[in-house]
C-alpha cells in the first residue's frame, strides 16, 4: 500500500530505483533505474543553452543530414537545411565525411524526445543580413563567382555578401553581348537589383536593367531623338558630362 508510482525505493542490493507502475491484479511492480539519475538531455540543455557553440565528431551521414557525437551518451543532428546559407543541403553535405570534427550552434534541445538540433550555417552570419540598404532599383557591385551556360553567378558586396544569378538575357541589352563566356571568375561588374524575396532568400540582379536605366537617364538629361539628336550624340554628351564631374 505504501508503494506507488514515483516513489523511490531501495532494492536488496541497496540500489535506488523508482516505482513506475503497480499492477495489483498481476502482483507486478515496474521499476526504473535511469529515472533516479539526472536526465542527460536536461543536463545538456543547462550546460549548452540554445545559441551556444559546440564541437563534435561526425558519427554518421544520412539523407537527412549529419549526426554529430557530443559525448559518450548522445548525438546531435544537423539537418540538411542548416548546413549552408547559399547552397542546397544536398550539395553542401558533400563537403563532409565521417570522423570530421566540426563546429555547430545549438538550435534546440528536447529532453522528452531526447533530441538535439544543431546548425552549421548558423556559426557564420546570414549573408542576407549584409544587404543593408539595398532594395529594388539599387545599383550594386558584384564579383563573378561561377560561369554557367545559362548565365553567371555573382556575389553582392564583399565575401560575406549574398549570392545571385544573372541569366543570359540579363547580361546585356545588346543580344550579341549576352554571352556568359565573356566574363571570368573574379571579375567585378555593376548591376541593378530587380527583386528581393526574403522568403526564398533570392536576390535577382541584371546588367541589362542597369544599362537600360542609364540610357533612359541620359536621354532625359541630355535630350531626345525628337529634338534632332541621335542616341549616339546623347550618350556622347552623357559621357562628356560624367568626365567633367570626375
Amino acid at each position: 500500500k505504501n508503494v506507488h508510482p514515483g516513489k523511490i525505493v531501495s532494492t536488496s542490493q541497496e540500489v535506488e530505483v523508482m516505482v513506475l507502475e503497480v499492477d495489483e491484479q498481476k502482483r507486478r511492480i515496474s521499476l526504473g533505474l535511469k529515472q533516479c539519475a539526472d536526465n542527460p538531455w536536461e543536463r545538456f540543455a543547462e550546460e549548452h543553452p540554445i545559441g551556444s557553440m559546440i564541437e563534435g565528431e561526425i558519427k554518421n551521414i544520412t539523407e537527412f543530414g549529419l549526426f554529430v557525437g557530443l559525448n559518450e551518451e548522445m548525438d546531435g543532428m544537423v539537418h540538411l537545411s542548416d548546413l549552408d546559407w547559399n547552397r542546397s543541403g544536398e550539395e553542401a553535405i558533400k563537403d563532409y565525411q565521417k570522423g570530421q570534427v566540426i563546429q555547430a550552434k545549438v538550435l534546440d534541445v528536447d529532453p522528452e524526445k531526447e533530441r538535439i538540433s544543431l546548425g552549421v550555417k548558423q556559426v557564420g552570419s546570414d549573408p542576407m543580413d549584409s544587404i543593408g540598404d539595398i532594395s529594388r532599383g539599387s545599383d550594386v557591385t558584384c564579383t563573378v563567382t561561377a560561369i554557367e551556360s545559362g548565365g553567371i553567378e555573382v556575389q553582392i558586396g564583399g565575401s560575406d555578401g549574398p549570392k545571385a544569378f544573372i541569366r543570359k538575357s540579363d547580361l546585356s541589352k545588346d543580344r550579341g553581348e549576352q554571352r556568359p563566356d565573356r566574363f571570368a571568375v573574379g571579375d567585378k561588374i555593376d548591376a541593378r537589383v530587380t527583386s528581393i524575396d526574403s522568403k526564398t532568400r533570392r536576390i535577382n540582379v541584371s546588367i541589362k536593367a542597369r544599362e537600360v536605366a542609364e540610357e533612359k537617364e541620359a536621354v532625359e538629361q541630355y535630350g531626345s531623338a525628337d529634338s534632332g539628336a541621335s542616341l549616339g550624340d546623347i550618350l556622347g554628351a552623357a559621357l562628356k558630362g560624367a568626365d567633367k564631374e570626375d
